[in-house]
């Protein structure tokens, strides 16, 4: 009797510890952020030394802040990709069914929408090249959106704003200007949807200081960047 007794409380122990620890796998879940990220190199993370980029230093500064919760940030950044890249990203089959997933979502491309219309670089300008992949980049990037809020109806999208890698050069401002300006004007059109300006993070700064090369930035360079894009955008709020 006396065994059957102990039995039973060694079970009644051990049933309260695993339905504690099955309450405090829940509540940890529920405060799980998880937030998908899609661009080119800038995203991947190109040129930091520290192989994070802006997008290691915000997983990493918003799991500081923000201690009563996990925030972990699936990195979809590839070199060389444009928006067509993002597009096709999203369009597949094993990408779709991972979007409802995700508690909010950054998209920053365009850098070589611009670029490869123009031949690959930024000197010469061809004008009627530039506006032609304009044109395509606004289409993919409305289309992109309309994805994201399709597969998934409450994660808000964080739209980041390219910069202009040459802050002295005049002529290829006012394109950066109006990529932006179209980009900006795409994301209101959509719910629930930011976005960042970047352009103005690098006036007047020593561009030794922030850029690996003459296009990706290092270390001090992305966490600029992540530093602006947290905030400018509550991740901690899970819509």
């Amino acid at each position: 009797m006396k065994k059957m007794v102990i039995i039973i409380l060694m079970l009644s122990v051990i049933g309260g510890i695993v339905y504690k620890m099955f309450l405090d796998d829940k509540v940890k879940g529920e405060k799980d952020t998880l937030i998908m990220a899609f661009g080119d190199s800038l995203t991947y993370g190109k040129g930091d030394r520290d192989e994070e980029g802006y997008i290691g230093i915000l997983e990493r500064n918003l799991n500081g802040r923000y201690q009563d919760r996990s925030f972990v940030i699936k990195n979809f950044g590839v070199p060389g990709r444009k928006s067509s890249g993002v597009l096709n990203e999203l369009s597949n089959i094993h990408t779709t069914e991972k979007l409802n997933e995700a508690n909010h979502f950054i998209v920053f491309i365009g850098t070589n929408d611009l670029i490869k219309s123009n031949g690959g670089d930024y000197s010469p300008l061809n004008h009627d090249k530039i506006m032609k992949g304009f044109y395509e980049y606004k289409r993919n990037m409305k289309a992109i959106l309309e994805l994201l809020r399709t597969a998934n109806k409450s994660a808000p999208i964080v739209v980041v704003g390219i910069y202009n890698p040459y802050p002295d050069g005049e002529k290829i401002e006012s394109y950066i200007d109006e990529w932006n300006e179209a980009t900006e004007e795409i994301a209101k059109s959509q719910k629930n949807t930011v976005f960042v300006g970047t352009n103005d993070l690098f006036k007047g700064k020593n561009k030794s200081d922030y850029f690996s090369d003459s296009l990706h930035l290092d270390e001090d360079g992305y966490e600029l960047l992540a530093n602006r894009i947290m905030n400018q955008h509550n991740f901690a709020k899970n819509e």
